[in-house]
């Protein structure tokens, strides 16, 4: 019977919930998810405008928590296991708990009897059910706020990011964190800002850090929780979030066992968000699965070497993300005889080189995942093209180029771990063909996103949404923010159009591609079952894409739904 996992997202988002429901689906697992209507998270939706000038934004969407509550304890009896987002929980999403506020709250631990009355549903399930694995993903607030969320404009976002970029003075102590986000690196305070209150913002991040030790002291500490994922949330190596970060590493390592700042066994910090359930969901197939057995990792960088290399974004190099995301999903970094390697592309020029590196783990049945750090936000053509031009590549069980670093690394290694744990331990043949189908149209989706839409597709999304900016007083780049606002009712129409007539275009293209090459003399395969050595391999045939199905799910050009179908024989 199929293992159940309730799961509360961290939105509603693709990348956030399908796509984890489908990486359930390919390693034999059910997640039960709240409803659509009470985890919707969407930016603003009405304009306030005069004539062609934008006087400002109001009515975004964010989940219920009161209803999360109750969907956490209705649905707890049947489910084998818990993955819950702290974001989602207490402030209804990611772009709920970075709400300006009017006031930090009140003393901790009793700063807020509603948001500890949320948190407590933890508490409550754990002691209720104390042999179910109950995972946690929680963010550190990032740098900057919203963007047109509440009458927050781009210009907001740009001041945010910068202002509170800025050095800051060095705090251990909690309260002195927590008062002293105004600091300087020499103890001066910073000046006023002109797009947004800083004092809302501070108070903003005073809940927000309030929470994050609630759910470290009074959940974690004393076992309610069973492993804790502590994402940083778009960072950087100096500024307001750094005095949290490292309170957060000497709590882990004076409270729950730690060194270094992580505990692979209780609790990791690390920068990501957005792949986090990701990541748990492979530690929880792992765990359910396989009884939480290390799976052995190594990791063959063609480019630099990740320690050399800190994107934007983030405080931590490529080197140590990879290592704690490994730490997350229930790995091990190994030197030799891995269970997985992971191949992680860092320099265009090396793309043949790590193709070849594919194709001979492929031959020899060594499972593989594969990361795009070249293309920043997006696949790198060369690299891409170069992968595709692979058969072998159809059964890599992993891979992502999407957004950041963190992002990436926790997409592809939580897809190769999820499908790892279910390759070596299914035997039922009705189990194993559905879930080689999931992860056929899993990793297709992957390369007709990260490569096929943002790679080239946007662009002309992005042109025309910008060319038909229907504000003068707004520069046109901001456009495809929020083309439901900022585009005509018959431009997003047409943009909707463009979209969808792109994606059955390119998913025409990637369908021919050797890496899923349907055919008798030149078919593609992936890996359906593992016993020891012996890989069982599923043909490619057939990859679609309802005509109906793409959608910008936000409003903006940034994130789509995309599901396309793969089947396999």
């Amino acid at each position: 019977m199929m293992k159940k996992i309730l799961y509360v997202p961290l939105d509603d988002r693709p990348i956030n919930l399908d796509d984890v429901i489908r990486q359930g689906h390919s390693a034999g697992l059910e997640l039960i998810t709240p409803s659509l209507t009470d985890i919707r998270n969407r930016l603003d939706s009405v304009a306030d405008a005069c004539g062609d000038h934008l006087i400002g934004t109001s009515s975004p969407a964010f989940g219920h928590t009161a209803k999360i509550r109750e969907f956490i304890f209705t649905n707890a009896a049947t489910a084998d296991g818990f993955i819950v987002s702290i974001d989602m929980l207490v402030y209804g999403g990611l772009i709920g708990s970075r709400r300006l506020r009017a006031n930090g709250g009140g003393t901790y631990p009793d700063f807020d009897a509603a948001a500890i009355n949320l948190l407590d549903v933890i508490r409550e399930v754990k002691q209720l059910y104390p042999c179910k694995p109950v995972y946690v993903l929680d963010t550190i607030m990032r740098l900057a706020t919203n963007t047109f969320v509440e009458d927050l404009d781009f210009d907001a976002y740009t001041e945010s990011r910068s202002f509170m970029g800025q050095p800051r003075q060095t705090f251990s102590e909690f309260n002195d964190i927590l008062h002293g986000y105004n600091l300087s690196s020499d103890g001066v305070p910073y000046g006023d800002t002109a797009y947004f209150d800083k004092n809302q913002y501070y108070f903003a991040r005073q809940h927000k850090f309030k929470t994050n030790l609630y759910v470290l002291d009074q959940l974690a500490k004393p076992g309610f929780i069973d492993f804790l994922a502590v994402g940083v949330d778009d960072a950087k190596t100096e500024g307001v979030q750094i005095n949290e970060i490292r309170f957060v590493e000497r709590y882990i390592n004076h409270s729950l066992g730690g060194c270094g700042g992580q505990n692979p066994n209780r609790a990791i910090i690390l920068p990501d968000a957005d792949g986090l359930g990701h990541s748990l969901l492979a530690r929880m197939a792992n765990q359910l699965r396989r009884g939480g057995a290390k799976t052995r990792y190594s990791i063959q960088y063609y480019g630099p070497h990740g320690s050399t290399i800190i994107n934007p974004y983030e405080y931590m190099n490529v080197h140590d993300n990879i290592l704690r995301h490994v730490d997350i999903i229930g790995g091990q970094l190994v030197s030799s005889s891995p269970d997985v390697e992971v191949i992680a592309v860092t320099a265009a020029d090396q793309a043949s080189i790590a193709a070849c590196r594919v194709n001979s783990n492929g031959a020899d049945h060594k499972a593989t995942v594969v990361l795009d750090f070249v293309g920043g936000g997006a696949s790198d053509p060369t690299v891409t093209e170069a992968l595709l031009a692979s058969p072998f590549t159809g059964r890599i069980l992993g891979y992502s180029a999407w957004n950041t670093a963190g992002n990436k690394i926790g997409i592809s290694l939580g897809m190769g771990q999820a499908r790892y744990a279910f390759l070596v331990t299914e035997t039922r043949p009705a189990a194993l063909s559905a879930a080689v189908n999931t992860h056929g149209s899993l990793l297709f989706k992957r390369f007709l996103k990260d490569y096929y839409y943002k790679a080239a597709a946007i662009a002309e999304v992005r042109k025309y949404s910008r060319d038909h900016m229907k504000y003068a007083n707004l520069p046109q780049s901001v456009a495809d923010q929020n083309m439901l606002l900022f585009n005509s009712r018959s431009d997003y129409q047409y943009l909707t159009a463009l979209l969808r007539d792109q994606m059955q275009t390119h998913t025409a293209m990637l369908r021919a591609k050797p890496a899923f090459m349907i055919g008798d003399t030149d078919a593609s395969y992936n890996v359906r079952q593992i016993r020891g050595s012996a890989w069982s391999l599923a043909e490619y045939s057939s990859a679609t894409l309802e005509c109906n199905n793409p959608k910008y799910i936000w409003g903006r050009a940034f994130e789509i739904t995309l599901n396309p179908t793969v089947v396999l024989k």
